[in-house]
C-alpha cells in the first residue's frame, strides 16, 4: 500500500515554512519584509542569507529529484526557480537582497549551507545557472575565504563551501576539506558519535551539521586523494551508527530529549537521519517507514503548536511554539530555517519503501510491549 498522506503534509509544511522567505527573495524584498527576532545585538547582518541557505539546503533534494509531472511537479518547478532567482539576487551586489558573504564570522556557515544546497541538487541548482550568476556564487564562496572558522565543527563549513567550488569547476583549496575531515576522525568520540572540537557536547551538532556535511563531503571528494579513501569508510559506518541513535531518541509521542544547544533548530534535529534515509544508508534494523512515520509525529508535534508562526507566516524562535528564551545570542529569525532538513527524503519517489505502509517506530514499539531489537554500540 503507498501512503500519499504523509508526503502532501511533509510537502505542504515545508513549502508553510519556505513561502515568505523566496517569495520575498524573488521580489528582491526580503530584507524589507522579513522581521529579525533576536537577542543578539548584530544579527541583522547575517539573518537574511541564514534563512534562504538553510530552507535552500533543506529543499535541495526535492528540487533536483522531485516530480516532473504532476501538480507536484507543477510546484517543484514553480520553487526551483524561485530558489535559482534567490541564488541570483544573494550573490549580485546590485540587488537589493545582496547577502553578507564578507564581513564577520557568521558568513562562513551559511555560505557553507547554501553550498550544500548547490551539492545536493547539481543539476537543478549548478547546471541550470546563468554562466554570470555562477560567476557570483563562486565570488560569494570565496569572499568566505578571508576569515579563519572556529576550531569546532565550523571546520566543515569551510571544506563544504571548498566541495562546491569543486562542482562550479572552480579552483578549490584540499587543504581545508584535509584539515577538517582529519580533525573530525581525531575528534571522534565513539559510538558514531564527534566531539564538536576537542570536547564532547551533548547537543544536536552531529545532527545538524557534522554527521550531514562529513558524509556529503567525503561522497562528493574522496576519489581525489587515497587518505579520503581509507577514511570513507569509517565515516559511513559511524554515519548509519548515528541515525539508528536518533531515531531511538523519538518518543511514542513524536517528541525528543530537549538538551543542548540550538534546540530552536526545531526538527534540524533529525536531518542526519532523513539524509540517512534519503541516500538509502539507513542500519537493516530501520525500516524506511517506521522512520517516516517517527520523523511525521515530530514534525506534527512541533509544526502545529499555536504560535510556531507569526502572523505573516514567519517562523518564530522556540522549541514548541514561541519560546524567545530559548534562543541563544546567536539565534535569529533566519536561524530557525534549519528545520527545513527534516525534509530531505522528499527527494525520494513516491514508489519508495520510505512512503509506503505504516510502521511504528522503536520507542513506540518498546512502551507498548511489542517486540524490538537490542541496541549494542559500535565499536570502533
Amino acid at each position: 500500500m503507498v501512503t500519499t498522506n504523509d508526503r502532501e503534509y511533509w510537502l505542504k509544511v515545508m513549502l508553510k515554512i519556505a513561502d515568505p522567505v523566496l517569495t520575498s527573495l524573488s521580489n528582491q524584498q526580503l530584507k524589507q519584509h522579513m522581521p529579525i527576532e533576536s537577542t543578539g545585538e548584530d544579527r541583522h547582518d547575517y539573518s537574511h542569507l541564514e534563512a534562504f541557505s538553510r530552507l535552500a539546503s533543506g529543499m535541495a533534494p526535492w528540487i533536483e529529484n522531485g516530480p516532473i509531472k504532476g501538480e507536484e511537479g507543477k510546484l517543484r518547478e514553480q520553487y526551483a526557480e524561485y530558489i535559482r532567482t534567490g541564488i541570483k539576487e544573494a550573490t549580485d551586489p546590485e540587488s537589493p537582497d545582496y547577502m553578507n558573504f564578507s564581513n564577520g564570522l557568521q558568513p562562513i556557515v551559511d555560505t557553507a549551507f547554501l553550498a550544500h544546497a548547490l551539492v545536493r541538487a547539481p543539476k537543478e541548482l549548478i547546471g541550470k545557472l546563468e554562466p554570470y550568476v555562477k560567476r557570483q556564487v563562486i565570488a560569494a564562496f570565496k569572499a568566505t575565504r578571508n576569515r579563519k572558522p572556529i576550531f569546532s565543527n565550523w571546520l566543515l563549513f569551510s571544506a563544504m563551501i571548498e566541495t562546491a567550488l569543486c562542482l562550479l569547476d572552480e579552483d578549490w583549496d584540499q587543504m581545508r576539506i584535509d584539515f577538517a575531515l582529519k580533525q573530525h576522525d581525531q575528534w571522534y568520540v565513539g559510538d558514531g558519535v564527534y566531539g564538536d572540537g576537542p570536547a564532547y557536547h551533548a547537543d544536536y551538532y552531529n545532527s545538524f551539521v557534522i554527521q550531514p556535511m562529513i558524509v556529503d563531503i567525503i561522497d562528493h571528494v574522496a576519489h581525489h586523494n587515497p587518505d579520503w579513501m581509507d577514511l570513507k569508510s569509517k565515516i559511513h559506518e559511524r554515519a548509519v551508527r548515528y541515525a539508528v541513535i536518533l531515531e531511538r531518541s523519538i518518543s511514542p509521542e513524536g517528541t525528543f530529549p530537549v538538551v543542548g544547544r540550538s534546540i530552536a533548530y526545531r526538527f534540524g534535529a533529525f536531518q542526519h537521519l532523513a539524509q540517512m534515509a534519503l541516500q538509502h544508508r539507513l542500519d537493516d534494523s530501520l525500516k524506511p517507514a517506521q522512520v517516516r512515520c517517527a520523523l511525521t509525529a515530530v514534525i506534527r508535534r512541533l509544526i502545529e503548536m499555536p504560535n510556531t508562526f507569526d502572523d505573516e507566516g514567519w517562523l518564530q524562535i522556540g522549541l514548541c511554539g514561541h519560546q524567545p528564551n530559548l534562543g541563544e545570542p546567536y539565534i535569529s529569525t533566519g536561524s530557525l530555517y534549519l528545520c527545513a532538513t527534516v525534509f530531505l527524503p522528499l527527494g525520494l519517489p513516491l514508489t519508495d519503501s520510505f512512503w509506503q505502509g505504516e510502521e511504528e517506530w522503536t520507542t513506540k514499539k518498546a512502551w507498548s510491549g511489542k517486540f524490538i531489537s537490542i541496541d549494542s554500540a559500535l565499536n570502533g
